[in-house]
């Protein structure tokens, strides 16, 4: 089967004589699904940037079949029939999917939209292609999985013949999962040719035709999926030494260090968006938190995590009354937060890794002279420990974080969590989310290190595998109530979960009650 599109000799400098790509030869078959992996850094999100007309290669070429292509703009890209779906949803929340769909490239009809000629079409193209959506309702109403089908259309509206998904099935449950492998099936059958990215090899190997595995900005191997397995693919992506096993003993729960009783969060516009949610996590125990985006487990994170204040219930930390507390309150009580948005809130990206690991530590005596003066060798020699520790890759300490890879943006978040002074409560968002398997194990292993040393865990996460290998027990929180509490989710299967996430299934009162435990210290002062 002749290439499709060729992607030849293709390199990417950047300002600091850092290579993103180099040299790299990538090719696409027309109708296939040609999955991308690689490591956080390793190279694969900057080729696509280049191919979608986001970025410039320092040199190199892109054919589309034969024919030289000049991408200065994704307008460009998209002329050709490239489209992209982005991990982060490009639509306009107050618009309707209709409007989303046809932004930029209205039909008009005697001057105006012709908002009746738009609908129609929108309606043809979701039947053709199986995706289920309602033309006429706005996109703030609609869930995740829906909401990638909308961005899935408007770029088959636009006219892309070759479609690149970013991570698409990061926010999924297995149902929608499984429903968007079917309609990508249904899409190659039609002679559409699709670039997955994805960290899961599991679906990579589910879905994909061929693999191409990258490293250190280069492209290691291109590989028919059916040849390979995913132990051989991570050896590929990381190293031969890599193992995707995790060690794990049963946990052994002890005092109760975080309790939420009853809680609730209202919004502006009345509707409850916590209702009534109650649970526990003890020192020795990791606790999950499984659901689909949008049913109030943000909220839940952002009261207890004093960013949010309850609308009613209360939340205790250690014994104290924490509800409405600040952030600064809560880590010195022993609280430390990962954030599921590391850079908006988990670093600043224009200081320095060292500047970014030490804000919680500027109370350790360590730091600072007798004059309360700060020491800049012990500043350093604690962030180069750190550096080394959490294997961050970087040219030193002083590399300002904005430059490094996602992965390594979340090990910086990481090293300053874990090792914050006093810390016996880890609330963990979606600490893994877009980054590789290699680091996603080290953070893995880590939790677990940390559980096994008496913390207690809180995880929230979108991804299930996550969840499974993690979790000693499992919540599911679905419309802002919790719908079942897994005690040993070694015994419920990814459908039967997914069904709590989709509010398909609920658990009585009573079960859903043991996720509670009374407090067994008293530390109120």
């Amino acid at each position: 089967m002749s290439d499709l599109l060729e992607m030849r000799e293709i390199s990417k400098i950047y300002g600091n004589g850092i290579y993103a790509n180099r040299l790299v030869n990538f090719s696409i078959r027309d109708g296939e699904i040609h999955a991308l992996v690689g490591e956080n850094g390793a190279g694969k999100s900057t080729l696509m940037k280049i191919l979608f007309g986001l970025e410039k290669p320092s040199n190199g070429e892109i054919l589309l079949q034969g024919k030289p292509q000049y991408f200065h703009s994704p307008q460009d890209a998209m002329a050709v029939g490239i489209g992209m779906v982005h991990q982060h949803f490009m639509l306009v929340e107050s618009l309707t999917v209709t409007e989303n769909i046809i932004l930029g490239c209205e039909p008009i009809k005697g001057g105006f939209i012709d908002y009746k000629t738009a609908r129609d079409k929108v309606r043809e193209f979701a039947e053709r292609y199986d995706m289920k959506i309602d033309p006429a309702k706005p996109v703030r109403e609609l869930s995740v999985g829906v909401k990638q089908k909308v961005e899935i259309v408007k770029a088959l509206y636009r006219g892309a013949k070759i479609l690149i998904l970013d991570e698409p099935t990061a926010v999924l449950t297995p149902q929608e999962t499984t429903e968007l492998f079917s309609q990508l099936k249904n899409l190659k059958e039609k002679g559409y040719t699709v670039i997955f990215i994805s960290h899961k090899l599991r679906e990579v190997k589910e879905i994909s035709d061929r693999i191409s595995i990258m490293r250190r900005g280069e492209l290691v191997k291109t590989v028919n999926t059916s040849e390979v397995s995913e132990k051989e693919i991570s050896e590929l992506m990381v190293g031969s030494g890599y193992s995707s096993d995790l060690h794990k003993s049963k946990s052994n729960p002890k005092e109760t260090y975080l309790s939420v009783k009853d809680l609730q969060y209202i919004d502006g516009n009345n509707q409850p968006l916590v209702n009534g949610i109650s649970f526990s996590v003890r020192g020795g125990e990791i606790v999950g938190i499984a659901g689909v985006e949008g049913n109030g487990q943000d909220e839940l994170i952002q009261m207890i995590t004093g960013l949010l204040t309850p609308s009613g219930g209360g939340i205790r930390m250690f014994g104290r009354n924490t509800s409405g507390k600040g952030i600064k309150f809560l880590r010195n009580l022993g609280m430390s937060y990962i954030p599921s948005d590391r850079m908006t809130m988990g670093v600043s990206s224009s200081m320095s890794i060292e500047e970014n690991l030490i804000t919680t530590k500027l109370q350790k005596p360590i730091l600072y002279n007798r004059l309360k003066l700060m020491k800049k060798a012990n500043i350093n020699k604690l962030s180069a420990e750190l550096v080394k520790e959490y294997l961050i890759k970087c040219s030193s300490p002083q590399t300002e974080v904005g430059m490094l890879s996602g992965g390594n943006i979340q090990k910086v978040v990481v090293a300053r969590e874990f090792t914050q002074e006093n810390t016996k409560l880890i609330i963990a968002e979606q600490p893994t989310r877009g980054i590789d398997v290699g680091a996603a194990k080290f953070i893995h292993e880590k939790l677990i290190a940390l559980r096994d040393s008496g913390y207690a865990v809180l995880l929230v996460s979108a991804d299930l595998e996550e969840l499974y290998k993690l979790s000693d027990s499992i919540l599911v929180i679905y419309n802002g109530q919790l719908s079942a509490y897994i005690q040993d989710p070694g015994t419920v299967s990814e459908t039967e979960l997914g069904h709590y996430m989709l509010g398909v299934n609920r658990q009585s009162a009573e079960e859903i009650g043991g996720a509670y435990h009374e407090e067994l210290i008293d530390h109120e002062k």
